[in-house]
């Protein structure tokens, strides 16, 4: 860990000296290989620092060759460069680097000595094994432990040889690592094709003494390495007592060869715990194409319940259409849970037949059964049948024609929207029209052709009554287009209080910048002064949501000063033209300081926007100074923020914050974000400020989060 460390801490040190010196960089420009590692080598050969000579060998992992290795070689001894440097001697193909490496094991000990020999074992070089295999015997154990493992990567004969002596007779805290060693030969002989050895190596590696986990690894390897042959000892792997033997039988079940298993595995499914049973069968239903279906469509059927739930969830990767009968009564077993697990593998079932038999049994279907092949049908989308879903429309039972009606709002098509529209319009039982007007809004806002949608529901509206009018207006809003948008636009100006109400309130919320030129029409024209400043509002709040052209959100703000005579409105104006400044923006809060119930809001606003755009690194001197401002030379003299005897200096904060204009912008949103605390919590505070503009002395107070715009003194 403490090298692991040491390595990040060089890492991340090289990485700065690379982003602060350009001198490096230079090694990666275009020219030949040879030519860059000749620079590289140039450092390494320097005074350089450490950071900088561990950057070079990352480089010299990509442009090395031969020639760097005796340069990389003199660093292996190095503990701040030595993993550095085998990067490099990893990669660099070639005996040079294995002769490099082989000649520092000789000679090094301890965690660089480790190192090296991980290393060898990356580059697998039999022309180790000889030095490998005495360091088996090194007293160092982490020294001991690092060849076992390259033994095992190399694999070799000789190695394997060395390995398989070892086990019988290493020092106990030694014979986990030669035990890996062990396993890696083996697979490596396996994946060779020489499946006797390996299982014979698997085998000595399970019966010695070693860790728990080394003998789990070996159990794989001997159970995989048999095949057919290895099924006897997965399931006396199963039946271990230990909980991670058992993890290892449920993970090597999912990946063994052939169907012979499948059956071995339902055998076992009736031998073993409830609690075991369950996972056998995920492991089960992890081998789509060889399981045994009707052994797990049995136990969803009875048993134990924590194995039937097991099963039910099983199915619904692995079940298919002659499973829907078993499905459909246990989904209406009086155990809601069970129930419920049914219902939710039924609605996910896999198979091309299963839709066409659930719509075939939808009319012959009675009882619970009725209701959720309903429900099915809706959660899955099957429009074959939809006049038999349609018929459920008049069924007593209110439960039903409720599955009914949200079937409906999945499957129909336009042709068939008519259905849900006479619902909602004249509902045959009012207890109905809650979910008859959510199937009719989710079945139009699915409709491909959005446009069509709308003109249906808008032709639904003229024999409607005004109640189902409002919920016709509502789902418009939810299809969108221009379609829907003219629907509404009509509406606001009808003459009945409640469609204007509706309509002017949806058309506020519309959520596109193409209901910009019907909002300001109606902000202009609306039968009610209510709703024409409903219809302003919602007008300036698609100049402040959506993106658009500057000029674009100018005219907006612009006709909205037109539109009304309202302050409040004219201010949510110049709040969109400060959110988003702009030069014509800042033209447009000029003007308004003509305006003289505006004056001192739109003088703020162009100060604002005139900073920001200034920051942006545009030039707004000539704007401002037609309109009268200049700059100004500020200085503030003393600044309080509180209440009573309860006052901050906030002096300091103020002066850090002043300009060369009367206006001042705050770091934060709030007074007491601000100015570092709430000096008078629950109390009504204010801002006092002595200050000077141009030598001229004066003094203001604001009110808490006020914008603070100083007056020019007399």
């Amino acid at each position: 860990m403490l090298k692991s460390l040491q390595r990040n801490v060089i890492y991340f040190t090289a990485l700065f000296v690379a982003l602060c010196a350009n001198s490096l960089w230079a090694f990666q420009t275009p020219g030949s290989s040879s030519g860059q590692e000749q620079q590289l080598l140039a450092v390494l050969q320097s005074d350089a620092p450490a950071a900088e000579k561990a950057l070079v060998c990352k480089s010299l992992a990509i442009y090395g060759s031969d020639a760097a290795v005796p340069e990389l070689a003199k660093l292996l001894p190095n503990p701040q460069l030595s993993s550095w440097s085998r990067i490099a001697l990893e990669a660099i193909p070639g005996e040079a680097s294995n002769e490099a490496l082989r000649n520092a094991a000789d000679s090094l000990k301890g965690r660089l000595l480790v190192g090296v020999i991980n290393s060898i074992s990356f580059r697998q070089d039999e022309k180790a094994v000889e030095l490998l295999i005495a360091k088996l015997n090194d007293s160092d154990n982490e020294v001991a432990a690092a060849a076992a493992v390259a033994l095992g990567h190399i694999g070799n004969t000789d190695a394997t040889q060395a390995l398989r002596e070892a086990l019988a007779s290493a020092p106990v805290e030694q014979r986990s690592a030669i035990a890996e060693g062990c396993v890696l030969s083996a697979e490596r002989l396996h994946n060779e094709g020489n499946s006797v050895e390996a299982m014979e190596i698997y085998d000595e590696v399970r019966h010695a003494d070693v860790p728990l986990q080394r003998i789990i690894e070996a159990t794989r390897g001997a159970i995989l390495t048999r095949k057919q042959e290895g099924i006897p000892l997965l399931i006396e792997t199963f039946r271990s007592q230990d909980k991670k033997m058992f993890q290892l039988a449920l993970g090597t079940a999912r990946e063994f060869p052939g169907g012979e298993v499948d059956q071995a595995l339902a055998e076992e499914l009736s031998k073993t715990s409830p609690e075991r049973a369950a996972l056998l069968i995920q492991a089960m239903a992890d081998r789509p194409t060889t399981v045994s279906l009707p052994v797990v469509l049995d136990s969803a059927k009875q048993g134990d319940k924590q194995v039937r739930l097991s099963a039910l969830h099983a199915l619904q990767r692995v079940g298919d259409d002659t499973c829907l009968s078993a499905l459909l009564a246990i989904a209406t077993d009086s155990d809601e849970e069970l129930a419920a697990a049914a219902q939710t593998t039924l609605a996910a079932l896999p198979g091309q037949n299963v839709n066409q038999r659930i719509a075939e049994q939808l009319p012959q279907a009675t009882g619970k059964q009725y209701l959720i092949l309903l429900q099915l049908i809706g959660q899955r989308r099957i429009d074959s049948n939809v006049e038999d879903v349609e018929q459920a429309l008049n069924n007593p039972n209110a439960n039903v024609r409720s599955a009914a009606f949200i079937a409906l709002g999945e499957i129909v098509s336009l042709k068939k929207l008519s259905v849900l529209l006479s619902q909602v319009v004249q509902p045959g039982h009012a207890e109905d029209l809650p979910v008859a007007k959510l199937a009719l809004k989710t079945a139009s806002v699915r409709m491909p052709d959005r446009e069509a949608c709308a003109a249906e529901l808008a032709a639904a509206m003229k024999d409607a009554p005004v109640s189902a009018q409002t919920t016709l207006l509502e789902i418009l809003t939810d299809v969108g287009g221009s379609n829907a948008l003219q629907t509404l636009a009509s509406a606001a100006k009808t003459d009945e209080p409640e469609l204007q109400d509706t309509a002017s309130r949806l058309l506020g919320t519309w959520n596109s910048v193409a209901a910009a030129p019907v909002l300001l029409d109606l902000a202009k024209t609306a039968p009610a002064e209510k709703y024409r400043v409903r219809a302003l509002r919602g007008y300036l709040g698609l100049a402040r949501k959506f993106s658009m052209p500057d000029d674009q959100r100018t005219e907006m703000c612009h006709n909205a000063f037109i539109a009304t005579n309202r302050i409040s409105e004219h201010q949510l104006a110049l709040d969109v033209l400060q959110l988003h400044p702009s030069p014509s923006g800042l033209k447009l809060a000029i003007d308004a300081m003509e305006m003289p119930n505006l004056n001192t809001e739109a003088t703020a606003t162009a100060m604002v926007i005139a900073q920001k755009l200034g920051k942006k690194g545009i030039d707004v001197n000539k704007l401002m100074s037609s309109a009268g401002f200049e700059k100004v030379k500020l200085e503030i003299v003393k600044a309080e923020y509180g209440a009573g005897s309860q006052q901050k200096d906030v002096t300091d904060i103020l002066r850090k914050q002043a300009s060369d204009s009367p206006l001042i912008p705050l770091a934060a949103s709030g007074y007491n974000a601000s100015f570092g605390g709430d000096p008078a919590p629950g109390v009504v505070k204010q801002l006092k400020i002595q200050y000077r503009i141009n030598d001229k002395a004066s003094e203001a107070t604001f009110a808490e989060n006020a914008l603070i715009l100083l007056p020019l003194p007399k």
